[in-house]
């Protein structure tokens, strides 16, 4: 990776910067225009005498014969032109900066993420996880906002504060050297200010940094911080921590607004000397007012050009800092070369004969010695045990055997072949590794049980005309960025590496590999309990369609009809809740949660034209009653608590009170006493809790009534995330397990 950052950007963006550096120049007379034509303006059009009248601009005359007016027409539609193309030049300028500035991070990001995939694996335990994310994510996007303007911001801020300056020494020299005069001194205080700040930056990022890796620590160690009572420990350790970043960070600031009061201080000095010394020229008749005004505009316009360039300087310098240390930080000793991961085996190789370790020894990252001197000749055909204690660094032999660690002396052979000069092309499809540490990428079951056949892009993805060409842009956009031109969305899996000609058979073996590892149940109980989308795979979706038919044919069986009661959309389900009866299915938002239906506008104006609110509500008031004289003296935590799962022992003086409100009068409780008593009838269920309540007919029927009334379109004045209709999935029959699940799950949701 190149060392020099400006290298870097030189060498992978030449053309763009040259096309950069080529309209930046071309502004510059669009600048000096900006300052001319209004003099003239003033000068000519507005105090001149003519007809006719003239002006001058680069150097030529052009004269106007023309009335006054439509010289001052002319003057300011051609300052109007110049200010559109001067806007537009800079729209061009910006975009390409912008795009250029993404191509760059974007190209960094990779080539970084490329490194850390050569790592050699005992530099993993010098470089902690959160360091390589904070730099490939947060310094490296620093980094990559400075490429753009490396060398266009320079000359863009820097010519326009030469022609300004060009223009007020033309005007007169007097006043040009009286803005002149303060800059020395800003040249030569100011960056000595900014070099100190760039390294108290520098000292800051590696506080930072070290700060990200006691936070990742803390992660990974909570366990034992809570084991050793260490928490006011590891405060104290991250305060200290805080301190020095804290006091690093206020000498930041104190230098940086140092900088700022000289910046100002002799940016507000200048017009002092312009008043006074061109206020004396305009008086004695060697200036004119327009020249004045002009030079004082093209001076205060010098400042921000100014101010930006010393932002651009203290940008470079925290870029370049930023820039050194990540290179320093991706550039290890014995990283893999990068041709090892991208070459392809010799098609007629095999990897047969014997296995040769001469003279093999191995040096960890901490300088300890680990493997010294084996010698070991065995044929491939051989099967091997390595015994030793836990100490005894067996499994770094084994790492050396895998090419995942490579010998610090000696010579690692298979079939008289170098291991170490084999890509991981074939050690990576010929040699199998299994580690003591677990890895699971955020993927399916599939994805991570045929990692290991993902090696090169198999079969192209299929698109639409339109999606193919938008992917052939990407992909080409991925190269010119340095990046790799696979597809991530191709099919990657090689059906023949695990020994299988088709999807057919490689389902096939996937089944007896999980068999062999005794997982099969297991990943068939996850599939039992996981949900998926009948868009994305219409061919589950149909077979369990058909799996249930089939399950209800089964249930029609007298062995089995007594297991479960199947949802009928005509009948009351007395093994489901009174809120499943109701919605007659399952919500998948907020709006409709069971713990706040009680809160339901819609769901009480339903209750209410079923006649079911004012029952339900002395229902409410029964359970309430029942429950608080049963848990009055039982502990919190007894199994009554999760048995029937109305009130929790933290809610239960609550209720205690709401119910001896309700017994003295009914009507007279609030609407929050209400909505409490109306919560508890929707989580009864009759087969379950046997007390007495919503197991009438004549309440089942209304309800049945009401769950129709749910699912009459509503209002267009009702909320979206409200709507039962796009709210609720029907489901076709509710066993004793799954309820039993779900009262599980609701308890450990609260």
């Amino acid at each position: 990776m190149e060392r020099s950052l400006f290298r870097f950007i030189w060498q992978n963006s030449r053309k763009q910067q040259v096309l950069l550096l080529g309209l930046t120049v071309l502004s510059y007379p669009l600048g000096f225009m900006l300052y001319d034509i209004p003099k003239a303006i003033i000068n000519r059009a507005i105090g001149g005498e003519g007809p006719p009248f003239s002006a001058t601009f680069f150097g030529l005359d052009f004269v106007f014969d023309i009335a006054q007016i439509p010289f001052l027409l002319v003057l300011c539609f051609a300052f109007l032109g110049v200010v559109l193309l001067n806007n537009g030049l800079k729209f061009v300028i910006n975009v390409l900066k912008g795009t250029l500035a993404e191509q760059l991070l974007r190209r960094m990001r990779y080539e970084l993420y490329a490194r850390v995939l050569r790592f050699p694996l005992p530099h993993f335990k010098r470089v902690s996880q959160g360091e390589v994310i904070s730099m490939i994510t947060g310094e490296a996007e620093q980094v990559g906002n400075f490429t753009a303007g490396a060398f266009a911001d320079p000359a863009m801020l820097g010519g326009l504060w030469l022609v300004a300056m060009g223009f007020i020494l033309i005007q007169n020299p007097f006043l040009g050297v009286a803005a002149l005069a303060l800059y020395p001194v800003q040249i030569i205080v100011i960056p000595r200010l900014q070099k100190r700040v760039s390294q108290l930056a520098k000292a800051r990022l590696k506080e930072v940094r070290s700060m990200s890796e006691h936070i990742g620590e803390s992660v990974a160690g909570v366990v034992e911080i809570h084991a050793h009572d260490t928490a006011q420990y590891e405060l104290a350790r991250f305060t200290d921590r805080l301190g020095r970043i804290y006091a690093i960070r206020l000498e930041i600031f104190r230098r940086k607004y140092t900088i700022k009061f000289l910046n100002n201080f002799m940016d507000r000095l200048a017009p002092f000397f312009f008043y006074l010394i061109g206020g004396v020229l305009v008086i004695q008749g060697n200036l004119t007012l327009g020249a004045l005004i002009a030079v004082i505009a093209a001076h205060k316009d010098m400042a921000g050009p100014w101010k930006e360039l010393l932002g651009w300087y203290q940008q470079r310098a925290d870029a370049m800092v930023k820039y050194e240390q990540i290179v320093s930080q991706f550039s290890p000793d014995n990283m893999l070369d990068s041709a090892s991961q991208f070459d392809e085996p010799e098609e007629d190789l095999v990897l047969s004969g014997e296995l040769s370790l001469a003279n093999v020894s191995l040096v960890d990252e901490d300088e300890v010695r680990r493997l010294a001197n084996i010698n070991l000749k065995e044929s491939l055909n051989s099967h091997i045990a390595v015994v030793g204690h836990a100490n005894s660094n067996k499994e770094y032999l084994a790492q050396v055997l895998a090419r995942l660690a490579l010998p610090s002396q000696g010579r690692v052979e298979i079939g008289g072949r170098d291991l170490a000069s084999l890509p991981e092309s074939v050690t990576g499809r010929r040699i199998a590794y299994v580690g003591t540490n677990t890895v699971l990428h955020s993927a399916s079951v599939r994805d991570n049980l045929l990692y290991g056949l993902k090696h090169r892009p198999v079969k192209p993805a299929t698109y639409s005309e339109a999606d193919a060409g938008v992917r052939a842009r990407e992909l080409s956009a991925a190269v010119r960025t340095g990046n790799i031109g696979h597809d991530y969305r191709a099919d990657w899996v090689d059906p023949m590496a695990a020994g299988a000609e088709d999807e057919a058979a490689l389902f096939t073996r996937m089944v007896s590999v999980l068999e062999a590892v005794d997982l099969a149940d297991d990943v068939y109980q996850l599939g039992l309990r996981s949900t998926i989308d009948p868009t994305a795979r219409p061919d589950i979706a149909n077979n369990v369609l058909q799996a249930r038919a089939a399950l209800r044919d089964r249930l029609s069986d007298e062995a089995y009809a007594g297991l479960v009661e199947p949802f009928d959309r005509e009948t009351y389900n007395s093994n489901a809740s009174v809120a499943e009866n109701l919605m007659f299915g399952n919500p998948v938002g907020n709006g409709f949660d069971v713990e706040r239906l009680a809160e339901n506008s819609y769901v009480l104006q339903v209750l209410r034209d079923a006649d079911l609110y004012d029952e339900l509500l002395e229902m409410g008031r029964k359970v309430a009653d029942t429950m608080t004289e049963i848990f009055a003296d039982l502990p919190p935590g007894h199994e009554f608590f999760e048995q029937y799962s109305f009130i929790s022992s933290d809610d239960l003086p609550a209720y205690q009170a709401v119910v001896t409100r309700a017994d003295r009068d009914m009507e007279a409780l609030n609407e929050e006493d209400k909505t409490m008593l109306l919560s508890l009838p929707f989580k009864l269920i009759p087969a379950q809790h046997r007390l007495g309540l919503a197991d009438d007919e004549a309440f089942q029927n209304r309800l049945l009534k009401a769950r129709g009334n749910c699912e009459v379109p509503l209002s267009s004045s009702m909320p979206k995330n409200t709507t039962p209709r796009r709210r609720c999935r029907i489901i076709s029959c509710s066993a004793k397990s799954s309820l039993a699940r779900r009262r599980r799950h609701r308890k450990s949701a609260r």
